[in-house]
């Protein structure tokens, strides 16, 4: 899908993301974010990188590990996403450590070797190269840093996954359609873009392809999502 095609889809649905994420991960998405903070031994004074960011629920899950000291960017080439996690930050005014601005993951405005953490959450599968999105990831962590992905990936029992297909590609879609008001099957593009994004074990060469060490990942939920983290030597 092109990159003005995703961006579009993305800006329709803003206003119902958040609502309909909790309501279809049967609300545990806040808690695979929480995870993907712990997973990235993230400290007070690191400065965090969340690309992809879309309403800033991953950084603002990261800007509660961190101090005055250090700080979060949250970075996203939809505009209209970035408006909502905006009005997050004017209700917790404490938040002073977070900023959100508007750019494209595969040209990131950031010196190399810049962040201590840069991750993303849900959204590097919307990258239209997904090696080229990994590899500015790793140019702009710092060496000793560490680049995490939150990414929804396909169940690996059978059972399970029948089930869990049959909700995911039949359920989620018209419940998520209905709800949004789309007419672009913004919610129908969702279970083909993971069917057609790599397994945690390709995803995981991809992520050592683009120079990154120690790559491991955690599955959740029964394989539904995963969380990969790969560390920057040099």
């Amino acid at each position: 899908m092109q990159a003005q095609r995703i961006k579009d889809l993305f800006s329709a649905i803003a206003r119902y993301y958040d609502f309909l994420n909790a309501l279809l991960s049967l609300k545990r998405d806040k808690m695979w974010r929480q995870e993907t903070v712990k997973a990235s031994d993230v400290k007070p004074t690191h400065k965090v990188l969340d690309v992809c960011t879309g309403t800033g629920e991953l950084a603002l899950a990261y800007s509660n590990k961190i101090g005055a000291e250090g700080f979060v960017i949250g970075s996203d080439f939809c505009f209209e996403m970035l408006v909502i996690g905006n009005q997050k930050l004017e209700r917790h005014t404490s938040r002073r450590n977070t900023n959100f601005l508007t750019a494209d993951t595969l040209i990131l405005p950031f010196l190399d070797n810049t962040f201590d953490v840069v991750s993303v959450g849900f959204g590097i599968r919307n990258v239209s190269d997904l090696e080229m999105g990994i590899r500015e990831m790793t140019r702009v962590a710092a060496p000793g840093g560490r680049v995490v992905i939150l990414e929804f990936t396909q169940p690996v029992n059978p059972l399970f996954r029948s089930l869990y297909y049959f909700y995911f590609t039949k359920v989620l879609p018209f419940i998520g359609n209905l709800i949004s008001r789309n007419k672009d099957d913004a919610y129908g593009y969702l279970p083909r873009s993971v069917m057609k994004f790599p397994n945690c074990d390709a995803l995981k060469k991809v992520m050592e392809q683009c120079g990154l060490t120690d790559v491991h990942f955690q599955r959740k939920t029964l394989g539904i999502v995963a969380i990969h983290v790969g560390k920057k030597t040099k």
